[in-house]
C-alpha cells in the first residue's frame, strides 16, 4: 500500500447494529465483526470505517453519544474493541471510527450537569443555552430548523420547576449541540482523539465536519430549511482541524481525518483539505449524481479540479447509512439522490438498478483516489422501503410524523446464509432489530460465493485487481476523446483503460490487449448498455 495509505484506500463502512450478531440478541456487535474479519480481508478492503460504537441511548443510531471513551454495551466492551483493532491489523486492515463533535446525547454527563446547574452557569456554556423570545420567553431564540424536522430549539424545565431556557440541537432534540467557542470543548475532544489513537485506531471520520462553529450571534436565516451553510461559520473550524492534524502527526504511524461536509462551493471545500487540515472528505456530489454520462463527467472533472490545488485525494462513494441504496436509485426514472426521495417514493426496476450498480462499482473503483463500500452493496442489496411503521426507529420518521420514512431502509441487517430470516445474521436464529425481506435468500454471502455472475464475486475480483494494479487508486486520469454520446472512457497510467456505456445501445470497444474485468458479459467487441469494462491497452 502507498505510504499515505488513505490516498487510494478501499474503505468498507460497517454499521455495527446491522453487520453481524455474535451474541444472539438480534443486534450486531463487535463479536460479529471479529468473526467476519476473514470475510472482509478476502473481499479485498484496506480499512474499515465504523459508525459510532460509543455508549448511547440510540435515539439517532449512536450519533447521540453518551461517553466518547467507551463502547456501547450492546456492541461489546472496550477490551473487545482493542482486540478487534489488533485482529484487523493482523489482517492488514486499518480501523477508522466516527467522531461526533457537533453534538452529544442528552444523557451525556455534561448535559445532565448543565440542566442541573441552571441559567448563567459555567456548565451551560458548553452548549448553546439561550433565553427565549416573546413576553415570557415562550418562543425559540431564532428561526433555525432541525435537519430532522421541527424547530432546532427545545425549552427546558429549570431545577425549580419553571419553564426556562432553550437549547440548540441541529438534529434530534436528544442531541444538544456543543459550543465550540468554549475552550473546554476543544480540550475534551483533543483528549478523546489521543485516547483512541493510543488504542491503535488509524483515523477518524468527522461527523458534521463543517458545522461545529455556529454563525456569529445565531441570527435568523432567510432559508431556515437550508442545511449547514445558513447555520454555520464555515471559516471558523479551520483552527480546530489544524490542531487535530498536529495531534495525528505526532504519532509514528499515519493517522487520517475524513470530513463529512455538504459544501457546494469547491473552493471552500478545498480549504478544508489543505496540507495541515483534513486528509480527505466525502464526495456527496458524486453520490447524488444521476446515472447520466454528461452529468457524471461534469462531477468527476469538478471533483478532481477542486482537489488538485491542495493535492488532496478524491473519494468516491455510491451509498452509505444515510441515503437510499443505489441499486434502488439506479432503477428509477430519476436516478439522482436527494433527501426528498424518501418523502416521494418512486417505482424502481431492480434488474435495471442492479445492472447499473455493477457498472457504477467498476467506474467508482477505477477513478483516482479512495473508494468507500457501504456494507451490503457488495451483495447488491436494495433499499427496504416497505418496513412497517411500528418497527421504524429513525428520529427523522418520528419528527416528521412519517412524512419522511427515514433511513432505516438502508440499515436492515445483512443476510449471510440460509433460506429465511435472519439469514445467518444472528448465530442462534434470533430475529434482528429490523426485519429483513422475505426475498433475500439469493442475496446472502453463502448464495453468492463462487457464483461468477454474482455481485459479491464482481466486487471481490474488482477490489483485488484494484489493490494489485499500481495504475489504480491514487494518481492521474485522462479522458478518452471522440467517444459516442452516452459513453465515458478514461486512461490511467500503465496502460489501464476504463470505458462505461451509459447509452441505450451497444458500442464498439477500443482494441484492447486484454479485458481485465467487465460488469456484464461483452457481446464480441461490443460493450452492452449500462456496462463498464476494464481494459489493458
Amino acid at each position: 500500500m502507498q505510504q499515505e495509505w488513505w490516498r487510494g484506500a478501499a474503505i468498507y463502512q460497517v454499521y455495527i447494529r446491522s453487520f453481524a450478531d455474535g451474541d444472539g440478541d438480534g443486534t450486531g456487535d463487535l463479536a460479529g465483526v471479529r468473526a467476519k474479519l476473514p470475510y472482509l480481508a478476502d473481499l479485498g478492503i484496506d480499512a474499515i470505517w465504523f459508525n459510532p460504537w460509543y455508549p448511547s441511548p440510540m435515539d439517532d443510531g449512536g450519533y447521540d453519544v453518551a461517553d466518547y471513551r467507551d463502547i456501547e454495551p450492546a456492541f461489546g466492551s472496550l477490551a473487545e474493541a482493542e482486540k478487534l483493532i489488533e485482529e484487523a491489523h493482523n489482517h492488514d486492515i486499518k480501523i477508522i471510527i466516527d467522531i461526533v463533535p457537533n453534538h452529544c446525547s442528552d444523557v451525556h454527563p455534561w448535559f445532565a450537569a448543565a440542566l442541573a446547574a441552571g441559567p448563567d452557569s459555567l456548565e451551560r456554556e458548553r452548549f448553546w443555552f439561550r433565553r427565549g423570545r416573546g413576553e415570557h420567553g415562550e418562543l425559540p431564540p431564532n428561526n433555525w430548523r432541525s435537519r430532522f424536522g421541527g424547530p432546532a430549539w427545545t425549552r427546558v424545565t429549570e431545577p425549580d420547576g419553571t419553564p426556562g431556557e432553550w437549547f440548540l440541537h441541529l438534529y434530534s432534540s436528544r442531541q444538544p449541540d456543543l459550543n465550540w467557542t468554549n475552550p473546554e470543548v476543544h480540550e475534551e475532544f483533543e483528549d478523546i482523539l489521543r485516547f483512541w489513537f493510543n488504542r491503535g485506531v488509524d483515523g477518524f471520520r468527522i461527523d458534521v465536519a463543517d458545522g461545529l462553529v455556529k454563525a456569529d450571534g445565531l441570527p435568523d436565516v432567510e432559508d431556515a430549511e437550508g442545511g449547514p451553510v445558513p447555520y454555520s461559520d464555515l471559516d471558523g473550524v479551520h483552527e480546530i482541524y489544524r490542531t487535530w492534524r498536529r495531534i495525528a502527526d505526532g504519532y509514528p504511524d499515519k493517522r487520517v481525518f475524513v470530513g463529512e461536509m455538504w459544501l457546494p462551493d469547491p473552493l471552500r471545500f478545498a480549504m478544508y483539505l489543505r496540507r495541515d487540515e483534513l486528509h480527505s472528505a466525502f464526495n456527496f456530489d458524486f453520490l447524488s449524481c444521476p446515472w447520466d454520462a454528461g452529468r457524471l463527467r461534469e462531477v468527476i472533472t469538478a471533483t478532481l479540479a477542486a482537489h488538485a490545488p491542495v493535492d488532496a485525494p478524491a473519494t468516491w462513494v455510491l451509498s452509505n447509512h444515510d441515503v437510499t441504496r443505489h441499486v434502488t436509485r439506479y432503477g428509477r426514472a430519476d436516478t439522482s439522490f436527494s433527501f426528498a426521495d424518501r418523502q416521494h417514493l418512486a417505482p424502481t426496476d431492480p434488474v435495471l438498478g442492479t445492472r447499473r450498480a455493477r457498472a457504477a462499482a467498476l467506474l467508482t473503483m477505477a477513478l483516482p483516489g479512495g473508494v468507500y463500500v457501504y456494507q451490503g452493496e457488495e451483495l447488491g442489496l436494495s433499499e427496504v422501503e416497505d418496513l412497517p411503521d411500528a418497527v421504524r426507529q429513525d428520529p427523522v420518521f418520528k419528527r416528521t410524523a412519517g412524512a419522511d420514512i427515514g433511513r432505516d431502509g438502508c440499515r436492515v441487517p445483512l443476510p449471510w446464509s440460509g433460506d429465511a430470516a435472519p439469514y445467518g445474521f444472528s448465530n442462534n436464529g434470533t430475529a434482528p432489530w429490523l426485519p429483513q425481506p422475505a426475498g433475500w435468500a439469493a442475496f446472502t454471502v453463502e448464495a453468492q460465493t463462487d457464483d461468477p455472475g454474482s455481485m459479491l464475486e464482481l466486487y471481490r475480483r474488482a477490489l483485488r485487481l484494484r489493490s494489485a494494479n499500481p495504475a489504480l487508486g491514487d494518481g492521474r486520469m485522462t479522458w478518452l476523446p471522440d467517444l459516442p454520446a452516452g459513453v465515458l472512457g478514461f486512461d490511467r497510467d500503465l496502460g489501464f483503460t476504463c470505458v462505461v456505456n451509459l447509452s441505450p445501445d451497444p458500442v464498439e470497444l477500443p482494441a484492447p490487449d486484454q479485458v481485465l474485468l467487465s460488469s456484464q458479459p461483452l457481446e464480441g467487441s461490443l460493450l452492452p448498455p449500462d456496462t463498464t469494462v476494464w481494459l489493458r491497452t
